[in-house]
């Protein structure tokens, strides 16, 4: 997934929870989308991202606004 022209904007929830646990910056945020292994389309504008980090399998779930060029990020989750 292309982010370059994209602003990635992440929730308040995201930030004070996974972001925070991952001790994950903008950049690596961005970095994690790029390399991402699979992107589902589970919305009209809603999205998740699978893609592996020490060892773990995670994701991202984002709102990908094309208009505004903004990609939300919401929540995130972690597998083993």
């Amino acid at each position: 997934m292309d982010t370059v022209e994209y602003t990635i904007r992440p929730t308040k929830h995201f930030i004070f929870g996974w972001m925070k646990k991952w001790d994950y910056d903008i950049e690596l945020l961005r970095t994690a989308l790029e390399t991402a292994y699979k992107i589902e389309k589970v919305g009209k504008i809603k999205y998740e991202a699978y893609f592996r980090a020490k060892g773990k399998s995670r994701k991202l779930i984002f709102v990908k606004d094309d208009v505004a060029k903004d990609i939300i990020i919401i929540t995130g989750a972690e597998g083993k």
